[in-house]
């Protein structure tokens, strides 16, 4: 499998950009310009990832396409369109975005957002997206969430039949789906059965941990990978299993030691199962 996280040093060139990363023990990287990017600068790094051994994990999109302000719904289709040509052209894993809400929160929960409504809008609005690009060398894939679709194992593969493209795939950020005391004592349990139904399917994972504290009624925190329970010895063995390119990438801190520590446990408890990270 390929890792990888945010890079933190400074950088002047594509190559320096690379160096970074590689100095940060990754395998993996987002990319790090957008869509908005002239071409020359996006050659220059889709050509330092290559010479570097880099994948390419994801190119994110991260804007709501289910907005209910249909002027901004429509700038949001349209980015999500250029982002999915940027990942196409640079050869990225997937291009990853929400499915979207109906709240006035960009990401936030709704009475609506998981209704068969919604569902049947998420289905055409990504159809509608993969169709503009046809993708050759990426998917599009949708990140799970707590209060949107796809929330479950089986809601995400609802969604593959319903879209029914060759250019959508999964994406998988297990601490946003463990949204209970109930699903947080058994992750493990929760981790099997993603993979186990959604293997094939999947192109990029996320890398973070969950805590559960005693405030009532329940409040469920990220943190760095360690400092939680997520079982990191059962999404390891089953990453192991997929293709070598799919990636597992570090995400959602902002301090550069917490992204080293991460790294550094990370790599150990690979170490420790004979697994390459």
């Amino acid at each position: 499998m390929r890792f990888g996280g945010f890079i933190f040093k400074k950088w002047n060139t594509p190559k320096e950009w690379a160096e970074a990363a590689r100095d940060a023990g990754y395998s993996a990287v987002y990319f790090p310009v957008d869509s908005t990017a002239d071409l020359k600068t996006i050659d220059g790094y889709k050509d330092a990832a290559k010479e570097a051994d880099l994948v390419i994990c994801e190119i994110g999109v991260w804007n709501n396409t289910l907005d209910r302000d249909e002027k901004k719904r429509k700038e949001n289709i349209e980015y999500a369109v250029r982002q999915l040509e940027l990942a196409d052209y640079v050869g990225a894993n997937c291009c990853v975005n929400i499915a979207g809400s109906y709240s006035e929160q960009w990401d936030g929960p709704h009475k609506d957002n998981l209704t068969s409504h919604a569902f049947d809008e998420i289905v055409q609005t990504t159809q509608m997206i993969i169709d503009r690009v046809n993708p050759k060398h990426t998917a599009y894939s949708l990140e799970p969430m707590p209060w949107m679709y796809p929330d479950t194992a089986d809601s995400y593969l609802e969604l593959i039949h319903a879209i029914d493209r060759k250019g959508f795939a999964a994406h998988l950020d297990p601490v946003n789906i463990i949204c209970s005391p109930q699903l947080y004592y058994k992750n493990s349990d929760v981790l099997r059965e993603w993979f186990d139904k959604l293997g094939p399917h999947i192109r990029s994972c996320h890398a973070k941990d969950i805590r559960l504290s005693g405030k009532l009624t329940v409040h469920l925190d990220e943190c760095r990978p360690g400092l939680g329970e997520l079982d990191y010895r059962t999404y390891l063995e089953c990453m192991a299993k997929l293709d070598d390119h799919v990636c597992l990438m570090l995400e959602h801190m902002t301090e550069e030691i917490d992204y080293t520590e991460a790294t550094r446990h990370l790599k150990a408890l690979a170490s420790e199962m004979n697994l390459y990270l």
